[in-house]
């Protein structure tokens, strides 16, 4: 994700002074949480709800086909004894409308990457251990590859969590689990042939001058291409010649909005999900999961990610902030992985608000390639894309706080603490 993306923040002139719009917007927050076209009473149509509002959502009304947006949104409730009932709502969720997934592919990657080294058991290897693929001269720990790819979503931890994991168990675990139309067969910002990336590792674990476990490189036998073309756009720049034809999307990732969803809902709530459909992760793994998929750069530790103007707190949260954010308020807290490429932008969450007693899943996309060319990064991602998905969080965040609940849930599992 972060290879298309860049500083989305701007100035604007006030009162005769230069101040930063980031500002304004966060302090202007609740007034445009509180304000919308016109009342709307929620009454379980997401289509009615973007009708309600057409300041936000007419231009991409006018044409949702043309957007390809999909919305998977799911109310929860508590019972007396906090278990979550679920009811989930849709806005042109369509398993066979491809779109891109780009860097939310990376969670379930992430999630796999810690199962494996659970599945393991070997003394001395957690996610703590230095790992290297290949020929590395340095390497990292799995554990900083998650936290990298959840806080900022950087495209090399992805590539060495999937060397780690391999294609083939990758595809088959995350189908074993039921996320059905998902394939995961490309490293990200590094061109490579279907037959290479099905090629993955070696890798090795070192604790000081000691192998602790080590793996050869491995070969996926199966070729996880769709088993149909995926024809997008009308044209794909490629080594710098414009290509007058569509883009074959069959070789690419796929991520469906409905598996993208169940992967949050299996993470935040696998006592809640078929057995089959939990990942094997312990309680420590989970409170870690937690911290970094809600957490902020600058909150991490890490110096490359201490630069509040490059990665604001809302750098990777789409939904409610837009993905820029100096700070967004301790009584909110998002649960997500974003991605955006091609002109795809995606998110899926769980959001909560601890002090008003709310929580919910979001999972959506939209696509905003006006000119239908791949590659040419000339995508409406500021214009159209963003907005909608701020204004979306927003829209359904203001039912949330409307609605009425059959008991306060209890928030406390997620209350975890920042880095």
């Amino acid at each position: 994700m972060n290879d298309s993306r860049k500083n989305w923040h701007r100035w604007a002139p006030l009162s005769g002074a230069w101040v930063d719009v980031r500002w304004l917007l966060v302090g202007l927050l609740p007034l445009m949480l509180a304000g919308c076209d016109k009342p709307y009473a929620w009454d379980g149509s997401l289509e009615r709800l973007l009708e309600s509002r057409p300041g936000q959502f007419g231009t991409v009304l006018e044409d949702p086909a043309r957007y390809r947006v999909q919305i998977l949104y799911t109310q929860i409730d508590r019972d007396a004894d906090n278990r979550p009932s679920f009811r989930s709502f849709e806005y042109r969720v369509d398993p066979g409308e491809y779109f891109y997934p780009a860097s939310t592919v990376k969670l379930p990657t992430a999630v796999l990457a810690l199962e494996k080294l659970n599945r393991l058991g070997i003394d001395g290897l957690d996610r703590d251990t230095e790992m290297f693929v290949g020929d590395q001269a340095s390497g990292k720990s799995v554990g900083r590859y998650v936290r990298e790819v959840l806080l900022v979503s950087d495209n090399q931890a992805f590539n060495r969590l999937y060397d780690f994991v391999g294609q083939e168990p990758l595809n088959r675990s995350l189908r074993k689990k039921g996320f059905d139309g998902t394939r995961i067969m490309h490293r990200l910002e590094i061109a490579l042939s279907v037959e290479d990336n099905r090629r993955t590792g070696p890798v090795r674990f070192v604790e000081g001058e000691a192998v602790v476990y080590s793996e050869e490189a491995a070969y996926s036998e199966t070729d996880f291409t769709a088993p149909a073309p995926i024809p997008l756009g009308v044209a794909e720049i490629v080594g710098g010649e414009r290509l007058e034809r569509p883009k074959d999307f069959a070789v690419k990732n796929a991520y469906p909005i409905q598996a993208q969803h169940d992967v949050i809902k299996a993470l935040m709530f696998p006592d809640a999900v078929d057995e089959s459909m939990r990942f094997d992760l312990t309680d420590e793994d989970y409170a870690f999961l937690y911290r970094n998929m809600s957490g902020y750069p600058g909150d991490s530790g890490i110096p490359e990610y201490g630069d509040a103007e490059r990665y604001p707190e809302g750098y990777v949260k789409f939904f409610i902030y837009g993905g820029d954010a100096p700070d967004i308020p301790d009584n909110i807290r998002i649960f997500n992985k974003v991605g955006d490429a091609y002109g795809f932008l995606t998110d899926a969450a769980y959001i909560v608000d601890f002090d008003k007693g709310v929580e919910f899943i979001l999972a959506a996309t939209i696509f905003t390639n006006a000119n239908e060319t791949f590659n040419d990064d000339t995508y409406e991602y500021d214009e159209i894309a963003l907005p909608f998905m701020r204004d979306l969080g927003k829209a359904i965040y203001e039912i949330e706080l409307q609605r009425e609940r059959p008991h306060r849930p209890d928030l406390g599992r997620f209350r975890v603490a920042r880095d």
